[in-house]
């Protein structure tokens, strides 16, 4: 930790401008694989309007090959969806759109109007996302305070599925039943209602409208 006399800050709140040293050899910063985060529109950082989400992957244990969650947070109402998805790649991150895609169908575009995500490799192709008209925006790497609504409760997730644990131990279903009692517990802060139920009510407008 820093002390800055009243100010005391962790290093994950902190911004890292200045590269990091890992094991001795200096962090080179990551390629960025689109649209830069500081160009994304005002109004998904205030966190006013509905459908703007963030996105990243879980993993339980690293091991070549193992399977992972594909994990997305609408910032507004904090409605959570965890996937179980094959592994942690490019094939894995598309699987878990298709199945969103699906299950959204030709209300995709206005349940996700914009995802902001993670810049590593398994997002290396996540921009094709966008003729799906989704607005599609990466963190700075190393930067997971970027995408706070996510990273709070993936570490929720993880009461679940302790580090460690191999996602094999889990069924598709297990994964999704998870988020679902994310979702179900009541919040003070909205007033002791659940995520779902306010999730459930942007979506009633959403699907009550005719275009």
């Amino acid at each position: 930790m820093l002390w800055n006399k009243e100010l005391l800050l962790t290093l994950f709140e902190l911004p890292e401008i200045l590269n990091r040293r890992t094991h001795g050899k200096l962090r080179i910063s990551k390629r960025l694989n689109g649209k830069i985060i500081d160009i994304r529109p005002q109004e998904i950082a205030e966190r006013n309007t509905f459908g703007h989400w963030e996105s990243d992957t879980v993993l339980g244990c690293k091991r070549k090959g193992e399977p992972a969650i594909f994990t997305i947070v609408e910032r507004l109402t904090g409605y959570y969806l965890s996937i179980r998805i094959d592994s942690k790649t490019v094939n894995g991150v598309e699987e878990a759109m298709k199945q969103l895609k699906s299950h959204f169908g030709d209300k995709f575009s206005q349940v996700f109007c914009s995802i902001t995500t993670d810049n590593g490799s398994e997002f290396a192709a996540f921009e094709k996302f966008e003729a799906l008209g989704t607005d599609i925006f990466f963190a700075h790497p190393y930067s997971a305070w970027e995408r706070p609504i996510n990273e709070r409760t993936n570490r929720i997730l993880r009461k679940f599925i302790p580090k460690c644990r191999s996602i094999s131990n889990y069924t598709d279903e297990q994964i999704l039943m998870f988020a679902d009692q994310i979702n179900a517990i009541p919040r003070k802060r909205i007033g002791y209602h659940t995520l779902e139920k306010l999730f459930e009510d942007h979506l009633d407008i959403i699907y009550s409208t005719i275009l």
